[in-house]
């Protein structure tokens, strides 16, 4: 069957304000070096009041994974919620910009758009405080189901699970997707996340048909110690796991079978966010573009390794050029 869109992705929407800041910036606002903390509204538009030149591009972990899909050429839809100010209109312009479909409505009133302040420091340290503010609002009314059923595949943000509403929100798109015959794929997103919600994540499993989980979500998500040990847990599933374990590479494991993938060669360590982002990006193009496991494994590892050479969680290159260049497109 033919969609309009390869992919619907559905998350938290997250404008990052990035600015390059000096070591004393951090001691005078007490914010905790390398670190994500969550803050409140006043203090999230504190810190970037107080910061000097900025750079603000939209983010939150699926609207990444979506920017990296777009990147590679695939077609892509974006769900989250940003209020109607100045920074909700900047999250909009950037997914545009990205060559993402994005028109989820945006709220009056209510708590701002989501900001996520980083700073820079001279030793290319990223801070981050964050504030989730709209996006949290996410509510089965902005749930466009049509834009669900002309996709092959939705994906969704395990973070969206915090807020209730949200997660009505994603438990609708599944339904919609399962009546649509749109497949479901679901991002565990953090350890801590599944410490919170693992039963309910592992009774919904039976819905999803591909999870993506590094090895120690993957653990939590199976209750195991060892990797060989989640490899007959994810083997026994009706689904398609999509395994990290970062200098170990990477497995896919879908019923009986299970494909072992290197890690990129030669990559230089910058920053490991967003390389889950961009993994799910590379491994989501190669499904719906019939490239199979392995490859699909192997496109996803190069996307990783693209995003963790550099600071920041989205390409900095043209992804479809790189996969051109390494013959995997």
């Amino acid at each position: 069957m033919a969609h309009t869109f390869d992919v619907a992705g559905l998350g938290n929407a997250i404008v990052d304000v990035l600015a390059p800041v000096s070591e004393q910036f951090l001691l005078d606002h007490s914010i905790a070096k390398g670190a994500m903390t969550l803050v409140d509204e006043h203090r999230a538009t504190t810190l970037h009041a107080a910061l000097g030149e900025t750079v603000e591009v939209a983010g939150g972990s699926a609207a990444n994974t979506m920017a990296g899909f777009a990147s590679l050429g695939g077609k892509g839809v974006y769900l989250g919620k940003v209020k109607q100010d100045r920074l909700g209109e900047a999250f909009r312009a950037s997914m545009k910009d990205t060559g993402v479909h994005y028109t989820t409505g945006m709220a009056k009133d209510g708590p701002s758009t989501a900001l996520c302040v980083i700073a820079v420091t001279p030793d290319e340290q990223r801070s981050m405080s964050t504030y989730l503010g709209a996006a949290r609002e996410f509510s089965e009314a902005d749930v466009n189901a049509d834009e669900i059923a002309a996709s092959a595949i939705l994906y969704i943000e395990g973070y969206m699970w915090d807020a209730p509403s949200a997660k009505a929100a994603c438990i609708k798109a599944m339904d919609v997707a399962h009546k649509a015959g749109t497949k479901v794929a679901f991002t565990m997103s953090d350890p801590f996340l599944i410490g919170r919600y693992g039963d309910e994540f592992r009774a919904m499993m039976p819905k999803l048909d591909i999870v993506f989980a590094n090895e120690e979500e993957a653990k939590a998500l199976f209750e195991v110690d060892a990797f060989d040990d989640i490899l007959q847990k994810a083997r026994g599933w009706n689904g398609i796991a999509a395994l990290t374990r970062s200098e170990k590479g990477c497995v896919i494991a879908s019923k009986g079978e299970v494909h072992v993938i290197d890690a990129w060669p030669g990559v230089r360590v910058r920053d490991t966010t967003g390389a889950g982002d961009q993994f799910a990006a590379g491994f989501l193009y190669g499904l719906t573009h019939d490239m199979g496991y392995a490859r699909s494994g192997r496109l996803a590892g190069l996307c990783a390794a693209e995003v963790i050479s550099h600071y920041g969680a989205r390409p900095e290159v043209n992804l479809r050029k790189l996969a051109a260049d390494n013959a995997l497109i």
